[in-house]
């Protein structure tokens, strides 16, 4: 393994100034031109740091543990997890993941077992944007929120931007000509739990997605009617409750609160003899691909950012650890744009996929 003398000895310098330039201090302090040299000495010999007497010199061991609660039971964790990973890596860190099924003695013990390793911070997970109280225990260390917001206010967090998404969805159905335009919410049994526990009568996601539906309404001069708005589970439930209001109201408009719940309005539809994308117009929010690109036509649906919110909560945790804008990490192309790593409660603004179950005007 080469050694920071051997790269001395070759370039004909100290060992200290090399230790400077591979450990990127070297502004103001080495020449650049001797810097450049150092650089392509290490290069060309394959010269590879060593964590360990890096992390006894900086008191850093580069490594980041990850928390979820239940989160790697859903189908979105995948894309969180991914763009931590991709994030920790152009920084040079390591991820340590692990879930916690939503118990709390073992986050606990999680938690210390992730702080044995030296973790230089945390991120932590949850499996539905909502507000949290993390774990004492995370303290002193750094701790960025994701897909969540700290009840207290201690901790930076990322969201999506829950109110854009219904005010976007609606924006797109109106500009397509619908007249009539319902929103198709969670309800019923569908509610929201932690280890099984109902923790609210409705997801906070929904109400800020149905709050938007009503702010483009009201902005585009509609009047809005209560019985166009619903809140259904899922099977048959749900199922004559879409049926019901299509045939109440006969709506040719459907924001759904999620792609899962767009599949009764299709089936609605059909039995009616109507026709997705050209009689009824439907936008879902998720992207879940089993949904979205299997329905006949494909969904318009917008965007949930997972794997943007693993990017830019990693990016986040890595600036507060080091003190600094991490300017040189390599930003990915992503569907959703980061927000800037200034902000400490950020929020993404989700994109909106055309696919073609949204009428065009024109036909």
């Amino acid at each position: 393994m080469t050694t920071m003398k051997e790269i001395a000895e070759r370039t004909g310098v100290s060992v200290s100034t090399v230790s400077l330039v591979l450990n990127g201090r070297d502004a103001g302090r080495v020449k650049p031109g001797i810097a450049s040299k150092v650089r392509k000495t290490a290069e060309d010999l394959g010269y590879r740091p060593n964590p360990l007497a890096r992390s006894l010199r900086t008191s850093k061991t580069k490594i980041l543990g990850f928390i979820s609660d239940e989160i790697a039971t859903t189908p979105y964790a995948g894309r969180l997890i991914l763009g931590a990973q991709d994030a920790a890596r152009s920084m040079g860190y390591m991820l340590l993941t692990v879930n916690t099924n939503g118990d709390v003695e073992l986050e606990r013990h999680e938690i210390s077992t992730l702080k044995q390793y030296d973790v230089d911070g945390f991120l932590y997970a949850c499996m539905f944007d909502r507000a949290v109280d993390p774990p004492d225990s995370l303290e002193p260390l750094p701790t960025v929120l994701l897909d969540g917001t700290d009840k207290r206010g201690r901790l930076a967090s990322i969201v999506p931007d829950e109110h854009r998404i219904g005010y976007d969805a609606t924006r797109r159905l109106i500009e397509a000509g619908c007249r009539s335009i319902a929103y198709i919410g969670a309800g019923g049994e569908d509610l929201p739990k932690v280890s099984g526990q109902v923790i609210a009568d409705r997801y906070p996601a929904d109400v800020l997605r149905e709050q938007g539906y009503l702010d483009a309404l009201h902005e585009a001069g509609r009047e809005t009617d209560p019985d166009l708005m619903i809140r259904v589970s899922f099977n048959r439930p749900a199922l004559d409750a879409v049926s019901d209001l299509f045939d109440r109201k006969r709506p040719d408009g459907f924001v759904c609160f999620n792609d899962a719940r767009a599949w009764y309005v299709y089936l609605c539809a059909a039995q009616r003899g109507l026709t997705i994308g050209r009689d009824v117009s439907v936008v879902g929010v998720d992207n879940h691909r089993l949904v979205s690109d299997t329905l006949a036509p494909e969904l318009t649906t917008v965007d949930l950012p997972h794997y943007e919110m693993g990017y830019w909560g990693t990016l986040k945790l890595v600036s507060i650890i080091e003190h600094r804008t991490p300017d040189d990490a390599a930003l990915p192309g992503t569907r959703s744009p980061l927000p800037d790593l200034s902000e400490t409660n950020a929020m993404i603004h989700c994109t909106l996929l055309e696919r073609h179950s949204v009428a065009d005007p024109a036909r």
